[in-house]
């Protein structure tokens, strides 16, 4: 080769070099991730799954770490209330939890000594129980903290016959128990709840007491879409029932207030 173009080639290596160096150089290096800090704190919540009307003992409860900005003032803090498991304990739960929820103090009550029904009933309400089966009560499907509807039939006399009225007497009501036991039916072992305690206010309480006497009553499971919701969407449609009445075998529905 001859001496000119290697000191070409010399020449353009020691440009691409430099041109190189100063390329990277002039780049700067990449800045450290800011990673946010989150502000935890420590908050009571279930061990395993709570169910309604179970004593709270320090065994099913532990303390978690959670985001300040997720603490809601029911939830028991740690910071608060260092010893919350042992001034919680014999407390009943009023509305389940499951496991690693944090213990709210509305779903929660002390009994201080009261049995745990009172304790589970709001203020202002009244539990009384009614006598069921399994053909009155959805098939025995119905269970604490379900919603139902409660059906009074009647037989009334009339000038061609009896007749076998049925009305709904009252709606969207919260079952608080009911007394279950394994029995056997057509051979099979299913669950037959026998009496079932509703949550009423005293004039509802008042209207089932007067219904017993009257004639039968069943109860109709609500869906958990309509719990809460009464039927219509009106004030008039509130005050109106749906009565149905047989006649000579042809059931027909009319409303009334």
């Amino acid at each position: 080769m001859k001496p000119a173009r290697i000191i070409v080639l010399v020449i353009a290596l020691v440009a691409g070099g430099i041109a190189a160096m100063l390329a990277g150089g002039g780049q700067k290096p990449p800045e450290p991730v800011q990673v946010a800090q989150v502000e935890m704190a420590d908050v009571l919540v279930a061990k395993s799954d709570l169910n309604v009307g179970q004593t709270l003992a320090p065994a099913e409860l532990r303390w978690q770490p959670w985001p300040v900005t997720a603490v809601v003032p029911t939830y028991v803090r740690k910071s608060a209330m260092p010893d919350a498991m042992e001034k919680l304990k014999g407390a009943i739960v009023r509305y389940a939890f499951v496991a690693g929820e944090p213990i709210n103090e509305g779903k929660i009550i002390k009994a201080d000594g009261s049995g745990f029904m009172a304790a589970l009933l709001p203020s202002g309400k009244r539990a009384i129980s009614t006598d069921i089966s399994a053909e009155s009560s959805a098939g025995g499907f119905i269970l604490p903290n379900d919603r139902v509807d409660v059906i009074l039939t009647r037989r009334q006399k009339e000038d061609k016959g009896d007749q076998a009225v049925s009305e709904t007497i009252l709606t969207d009501i919260r079952v608080l128990a009911i007394d279950q036991m394994i029995g056997e039916k057509n051979g099979q072992k299913v669950v037959i709840g026998k009496t079932a305690t509703l949550e009423l206010s005293p004039s509802q309480a008042e209207t089932l007491a007067v219904s017993r006497q009257m004639g039968t009553l069943s109860l109709a499971l609500r869906s958990l879409a309509d719990a809460g919701r009464a039927e219509g969407d009106s004030d008039d449609n509130r005050n109106r029932r749906n009565v149905n009445v047989l006649r000579y075998g042809v059931s027909t529905t009319s409303s009334v207030k």
